[in-house]
């Protein structure tokens, strides 16, 4: 959504004649004069999975959801109800959002999907995971499927020894990255190059904790791997790290980005630059996002929110991300410590956090949230171990489109009555806020008739005090309400604040 510029408006009549319009919050997100847009925060119907999603990708229309999980539930359903099978694999229309009759049975070894990733040219869905059944197949933690019809593949079948946790592709390489020591009998510590059909390539590392992350950048000479490693190929390397993409020998390190209890979790990529999620754990650890040359592997910003970053997806200049981040002070636009945030969105440019504030519950398993994030046709689909979004009911997976905005603030305010002299009657109350707009509206009625408007910025955070003073008939009786509009939805008006009008003497 576009956030609106700010501009201030007031609604006056003959006896409101005062409108006391609070200053703009210093920290306040999504800065107006920037002009940037994010999505909107009301998440679209959406089906659920009855466990924990770890992998979203999208080509050609459909939306691939791999994970831990038995079936799917129809938007709105809740568990046990309408549930269809499908064991840790699903697809579902990009736009829609309807499930797909493309359903695979991922079981055996940990029965789970946890990396999906197309081919360039989108012919392709590689899925990666621990399992030794496909269907009836006997495969080894990757296979391949067709994405015109949904097969799996025959020619791409490496035996991996154990869970591939990421994976990315270029036009003639497939790469992944888990917890593994070999692929095909032959030794190839945690992360491992084929070809299309399976081959096994030359290319290795020698690493010495788990890949958790890969993003190829062929066309600058590396492919970028994060995880839990300390060493690489002989040398001390903290969790992230540029290989070269034909041999796996190290081309860039990036000493001092890292403390050695951090681990990266997730890596995308915009057209100049790469950017970096991590998790960590224990005390001096960083948990936020870092953006990076992809050119020099220069450090452009680096954010300093605490929270585990599970992934980050950049979209049109805004860098989206799955955490539960709760101390962001560091950060431009940042929030103190307190309640998780499981989604935000920043400027690419500068890191700024902007007003979008979607939410989940912690969930299942290790209760972080959201997972995963992947775009498909201008809708940010989400998945992860959370069965609430936006306080409701809702497992799994969850949607959110570019608009329009239709979250409204999160709650009417309500009315006091402070101080009045003669004719005149003051209203106080605090703000409220809402997810996707940071500057609302309140509408003051008097008796039923609307007699001022005022604008205002704010987050849950930081709600301000407002005041209104009327101008009405000395000694006269009125009653009077509030409701609050973000220009496209509006809260319900407060119950009636009756008040008197001091009489002149």
């Amino acid at each position: 959504m576009r956030l609106r510029k700010s501009t201030a408006r007031v609604v006056t009549t003959a006896s409101a004649v005062a409108l006391l319009a609070a200053a703009p919050l210093a920290t306040a997100h999504g800065s107006q004069a920037r002009n940037e847009k994010t999505l909107t925060a009301a998440p679209l119907a959406t089906w659920q999975t009855t466990g924990i999603v770890w992998s979203v990708e999208y080509v050609h229309g459909v939306v691939y959801v791999g994970g831990t999980f038995d079936r799917v539930r129809p938007p709105g359903a809740k568990p046990g109800e309408k549930e269809v099978a499908r064991k840790n694999f699903a697809a579902f229309d990009a736009v829609t959002g309807k499930l797909l009759p493309c359903a695979h049975s991922f079981t055996e070894a940990e029965g789970t999907v946890r990396a999906l990733k197309a081919s360039r040219d989108g012919k392709v869905l590689y899925v990666g995971g621990s399992f030794g059944k496909v269907d009836t197949t006997g495969v080894a933690s990757a296979v391949a499927l067709n994405t015109a019809n949904c097969s799996l593949r025959t020619d791409f079948r490496p035996a991996v020894a154990a869970t591939v946790r990421a994976i990315d592709t270029t036009r003639t390489t497939v790469y992944l990255g888990g917890d593994f020591m070999a692929v095909d009998g032959k030794t190839r510590k945690y992360v491992a190059s084929l070809s299309p059909k399976g081959s096994l390539l030359p290319f290795r590392a020698d690493i010495d904790q788990p890949v958790r992350a890969i993003l190829a950048a062929p066309k600058q000479g590396k492919v970028l791997v994060g995880g839990d490693f300390h060493q690489v190929n002989g040398a001390q390397v903290q969790a992230l790290v540029a290989l070269n993409p034909s041999t796996g020998s190290t081309v860039t390190t990036y000493p001092r980005w890292l403390p050695k209890r951090s681990s990266v979790k997730t890596l995308a990529r915009d057209k100049t630059n790469f950017y970096v999620g991590a998790e960590g754990r224990g005390t001096g650890v960083f948990d936020g996002r870092i953006a990076g040359r992809l050119s020099d592997g220069k450090m452009v910003w680096k954010d300093m929110c605490q929270g585990a970053t599970q992934t980050v997806l950049v979209h049109q200049g805004i860098l989206y991300s799955a955490s539960h981040a709760h101390n962001c002070v560091r950060t431009p636009g940042g929030f103190p410590d307190g309640r998780r945030r499981h989604f935000l969105a920043q400027s690419v440019k500068d890191r700024r956090i902007l007003h979008w504030f979607p939410d989940t519950d912690d969930g299942l398993g290790e209760q972080i949230g959201p997972r995963t994030l992947a775009m498909a046709k201008g809708i940010l689909w989400a998945g992860g171990e959370f069965t609430m979004v936006n306080g409701r009911p809702q497992q799994g997976l969850t949607r959110f489109a570019a608009g329009p905005a239709n979250t409204a603030p999160e709650a009417t305010p309500q009315l006091r009555a402070g101080s009045s002299r003669a004719g005149k009657i003051t209203l106080s109350w605090q703000a409220t806020w809402d997810r996707d707009d940071a500057r609302l509206t309140y509408l003051i009625y008097r008796d039923g008739v609307r007699v001022a408007s005022l604008k205002q910025r704010s987050v849950d955070w930081k709600l301000p005090e407002m005041t209104y003073t009327d101008s009405v008939a000395s000694g006269s009786r009125h009653q009077y309400t509030i409701a609050v509009t973000d220009g496209r939805n509006t809260t319900p008006r407060s119950e009636p604040l009756a008040v008197p009008a001091v009489a002149h003497k």
